[in-house]
């Protein structure tokens, strides 16, 4: 039976035997003794992206009392839930990311910690993920940023909507005049500033 580790694009975590392409933690929220998870869906304000492998360690998941495995089927998913690449495993990227929402948001020398404040207001309210209205129109959005409507997800890429699932994307007819904005808005600048998150090849 799958874990409960599986992120959407919401910020949701579910059960799935999909894995997807990254890995990433909110801190400890599990209990390894069942491996299952506790009531709280988050226990720092450092919500990260990872890499799948990195210098051939291995972990089992959800096995011990350190960070809480999830996963996510790309990092445009992980960016709309309101994760962040990680500077250790994720160096390069995530000082690229870091110069782009320094661009993006008008700001310079900006730590993670500094990040990851305004994230964490931008991403939560009340606990629930927060949705943002969007900035421009759908079709001008760039590439990597996700919008919500109704309760499906769905991704922009050049200028075209496609539909998220836990398997991949999907064309989609929906007219999405009133969807609004999942990707955290500090993000979205960073996307319009240049980073370019990694999609699944099903977004291609």
């Amino acid at each position: 039976m799958p874990l409960q580790n599986r992120v959407t694009p919401s910020g949701d975590i579910i059960a799935t035997p999909h894995r997807g392409l990254f890995t990433g933690n909110r801190g400890i929220i599990h209990d390894p003794a069942t491996k299952t998870l506790q009531k709280k869906r988050w226990s720092s304000p450092a919500w990260i992206t990872c890499v799948c492998e990195f210098r051939g360690w291995r972990r089992k998941v959800m096995g011990g009392r350190s960070w809480t495995e999830l996963f996510f089927l790309d990092e445009a998913t992980a960016f709309a839930a309101g994760h962040r690449p990680c500077f250790f495993c994720r160096r390069e990227d995530a000082n690229r990311f870091r110069s782009c929402w320094e661009q993006g948001n008008g700001v310079k020398d900006v730590r993670a910690k500094e990040m990851d404040a305004v994230l964490h207001g931008e991403r939560l309210e009340r606990r629930r993920k927060r949705l943002h209205p969007l900035p421009m129109p759908v079709g001008r959005l760039p590439d990597g940023a996700m919008v919500q409507m109704g309760d499906e997800s769905f991704l922009i890429v050049q200028g075209r909507a496609l539909q998220w699932s836990m398997a991949g994307y999907s064309e989609t007819k929906a007219a999405l005049d009133a969807a609004q904005l999942l990707t955290p808005p500090s993000t979205l600048r960073a996307f319009s500033a240049g980073y370019r998150p990694v999609l699944h090849p099903s977004a291609v």
